[in-house]
């Protein structure tokens, strides 16, 4: 938020300079980040004077230019001037040396110079040049009684002032304004200085109505989402733009000034923080305005010809036939709008419900100045003196006629908030007692009345523009606020004590399995939990049935939980491939989010924590030893493995299966019973044709709450075996629609005392090899923990292996 200097100044007599106000906001809670200097003419017209052409005779040298002696006061100069207009005797703006001027945002400064031979100590400017206007058909010719060596930004009366960026909490509402941050300065001034101040609010006891010749009626349907609803109609405008000082106003602050009538609603809003709307009357149909919903998906066109489809849960200011006119609190139509050849207009002020304007505005990705105040809450009790001042101003500066009453529906009037303050709960959140005639007189300048007091409390009202005041602890923070916090006592003593905690399993866990990844050059990322729904749409295993969606999006881009850690990852990926980063291993930590209709788990929902590992790019770089080596499907396996098995998981004991999956083009998950304890694979292409990624991809995401369940945050030790290993290999013949996981686990189970690995070295299918057979090599380790195998031993297991393969597989020997 932007406040200026010159306009505060209306409200409060205060003279502090910059560094002071800026301290002073600050040390209120209204922290500035920011404090510029603002001027009507870029550059302020620095180093530019009013002279006097003295001699004007042509160029030498050139047939367009002009050499010209020009008195500026101090010292006459001579300059070389390319306009056609200039001439002897002139009274002209002059840039002289080291002057800076601006072409559009690029920046030059006048030098001496010699042009085609001449002396050129200067410039005669054209009124684009300076700021002034767009013309640059020849220089600016001032009138005669323009008096040389005057300063041009004094003689045209540059408007200057400093702007304070504010960077305002949500709990504010009552400071988004000049007026609200003038008030504020008011109670802290008067309580920390000795200034002589007073707090002006604009006068509006001027207001009055001038006919009845334009009645407009209101009816209010939905009283919840409006709660109160004023209006008011003025006839005969003078629609053009406004006046110069209002225009330096809004400019300072970054507004951009379109008309008067829209810029006094726009000024007001900045003036009291107080949103207000001015229909066009002419399309107001049968003089009559309906506060109402419309039906879904009725169509709506804003100011900024975008058009919407609207919701039910949209209050919209309509016409008599429920024709929308304008988004309440939030947008108003393209059709309604004041425009140039508007006459006459009807002028709302209302209070919104912050809930309905924050929905709206959420829904339709739109956030205006109106909308950022109803979403925090204006004050419902300040609509009339809003419209009155909007009147007042109308007529001052529109030359409208007040055509109407003033409307105003308000059915349950809001009143002042009610609050209990005691002095014992304000001692302890303090830390020490602030003097008790101190604490009434800073609520007093608050202008939060006390309505009853004792030696324990004070019993307070608090006025409805501090709209988020109702808490006791609220009416603390004000009171240290206006107290200042700089002028709490530091204490003198620093009391602590030394807690030895024990870190719980999940910590432990957490930590051993990130050193794990990061000892093997992984890096941590942490992504969004929240998803674009259109990328879920043509991916299998996303049902609507499943999916979480979210009711107020802060955008449609952000519209959905995710329901696995391979989407940020993708996204992770391709930002790092878009910066060079040609090697990619990433782990993250986060939750996923899944909708059931079980009645196994409570409230429908279901939130998992997962682990992810991904890699893609480049494993090894070329050398002179070896070649470029790029990450693969078995990197990946390996660093998964190693993950479960450096947490305590036996990845014997899993089941494996190939997996099916639309986001994988091929891959493998592991199961323990009916729990899929980790899948992985590589990337489909559809997944990474959505974001843009070119290369391989390979993901893996294990279930850590299983983990949790089925390890423990300290591995016990095992004794090394002392007893050797034997390999033994087998040639088998199986049909080609045998899996890798079937050998796997038919090796496995035929003697899981004995039998520790089961790995296949080669597959081969081709000359010598019946049709619909291939060739596997398998080999096996083998290991008693307790005693050395003979060969006895290892024939009979590797008989009974032979055995399984043949019965189980038909296998053949080869």
């Amino acid at each position: 938020m932007k406040i200026s200097y010159n306009w505060l100044k209306d409200y409060l007599n205060i003279n502090l300079s910059d560094d002071e106000l800026s301290e002073t906001l600050t040390e209120i809670g209204l922290e500035v980040s920011k404090v510029e200097k603002y001027l009507s003419v870029k550059g302020g017209m620095e180093g530019l004077v009013i002279g006097e052409v003295l001699t004007c005779v042509k160029h030498p040298n050139a047939d367009k230019l002009s050499v010209t002696t020009v008195n500026i006061g101090d010292k006459i100069l001579p300059i070389v001037c390319g306009a056609p207009n200039v001439d002897k005797g002139q009274k002209v703006v002059v840039a002289t040396v080291g002057a800076k001027m601006f072409d559009g945002e690029n920046e030059f400064e006048i030098k001496k110079s010699k042009i085609r031979g001449e002396n050129s100590e200067g410039m005669i400017c054209a009124e684009d040049e300076i700021g002034l206007g767009d013309d640059h058909d020849g220089i600016m010719v001032l009138s005669d009684d323009a008096k040389i060596g005057t300063l041009a930004k004094d003689f045209f009366n540059i408007y200057e002032d400093t702007v304070f960026e504010i960077d305002l909490t949500p709990n504010r509402p009552d400071a988004i304004s000049h007026f609200g941050v003038a008030r504020d300065l008011y109670a802290y001034l008067k309580i920390n200085t000795d200034l002589d101040l007073e707090l002006k609010l604009p006068d509006v006891s001027g207001f009055k109505v001038d006919n009845n010749n334009l009645n407009i009626e209101v009816e209010v349907n939905n009283t919840e989402a409006c709660p109160h609803y004023s209006g008011i109609t003025a006839q005969n405008l003078d629609v053009k733009p406004s006046p110069e000082w209002m225009q330096n106003r809004l400019k300072a602050i970054g507004a951009k000034p379109i008309n008067n009538v829209v810029d006094i609603t726009n000024y007001i809003l900045h003036e009291i923080g107080h949103p207000l709307h001015a229909f066009d009357a002419k399309h107001v149909t049968n003089n009559k305005v309906v506060v109402s919903t419309v039906n879904e998906g009725a169509k709506f066109t804003t100011l900024d010809e975008r058009e919407l489809e609207l919701s039910e849960k949209d209050l919209m200011i309509c016409d008599a036939n429920l024709k929308p006119m304008c988004i309440g609190g939030v947008l108003g139509g393209n059709l309604s709008g004041v425009k140039n050849e508007t006459k006459e207009i009807f002028i709302e002020s209302a209070f919104f419900n912050p809930v309905w304007v924050r929905k709206s505005a959420k829904r339709h990705a739109i956030s205006t100045d109106a909308s950022y105040r109803f979403e925090r809450g204006v004050d419902p009790n300040n609509c009339i003196w809003t419209l009155k001042r909007a009147a007042t101003m109308m007529k001052e500066i529109a030359n409208a006629e007040i055509s109407s009453d003033i409307k105003d529906i308000y059915p349950e009037k809001l009143e002042d908030f009610k609050v209990e303050l005691t002095f014992k709960q304000l001692d302890k959140i303090v830390g020490f007692v602030i003097d008790r005639e101190l604490v009434k007189k800073i609520l007093n300048f608050l202008e939060i009345k006390i309505i009853f007091e004792n030696d324990e409390k004070l019993d307070l009202e608090v006025p409805t523009y501090r709209f988020e005041m109702r808490r006791e602890a609220d009416v603390i923070e004000d009171i240290i606020r206006i107290y200042g916090y700089n002028k709490i006592p530091l204490p003198e003593e620093l009391n602590t004590k030394i807690i030895v905690q024990q870190r719980n399993k999940s910590e432990v866990l957490r930590q051993k399995a990130s050193h794990l990844l990061t000892a093997q050059g992984f890096y941590e990322i942490m992504s969004f939990s929240l998803l674009d729904r259109d990328i879920l749409k043509n991916l299998g295993g996303y049902s609507d049935e499943t999916v979480v969606p979210v009711h107020n999006p802060l955008s449609k881009n952000l519209d959905t939980m995710r329901q696995s850690l391979i989407f940020g990852a993708l996204d992770a990926v391709q930002r790092n491939i878009s910066v060079q980063n040609q090697t990619l291993k990433l782990f993250e930590f986060g939750s996923t989010y899944f909708k059931t209709n079980s009645t196994e788990f409570e409230g429908r929902y279901i939130q998992k924590y997962n682990l992810s590992l991904t890699l893609s790019g480049i494993k090894e770089k070329p050398n002179w030893k070896t070649t470029e080596q790029n990450f693969d499907f078995y990197s990946l396996k390996s660093y998964a493995e190693t993950v479960l098995k450096g947490l305590g998981l036996s990845v014997d004991k899993l089941t494996v299966f190939d997996l099916v999956d639309d986001t994988f083009k091929y891959g493998l998950e592991y199961k323990m019973g009916k729990n899929q304890v980790m899948k992985f694979g590589a990337v489909s292409r559809k997944m990474l044709k959505i974001y843009g990624i070119d290369q391989d991809v390979f993901f893996a995401e294990i279930d850590w709450g299983f983990i949790f369940d089925k390890t423990t945050a300290n591995k016990p030790f095992n004794e090394i075996v002392k007893y050797p290993k034997v390999k033994r290999d087998l040639a088998l013949l199986i049909d080609e629609k045998v899996k890798y996981s079937e050998i796997e686990k038919i090796g496995r189970e035929t003697d899981k005392k004995t039998i520790k690995e089961v790995n296949i070295f080669d597959v081969y299918q081709g000359k010598n090899i019946p049709s619909g057979k291939k060739s596997y090599a398998v080999s096996f380790v083998l290991q008693d923990e307790n005693k050395t195998l003979n060969d006895k031993a290892i024939d009979k297991v590797i008989n009974k292996l032979i055995y399984n393969y043949q019965n189980k597989l038909s296998a053949e020997l080869r």
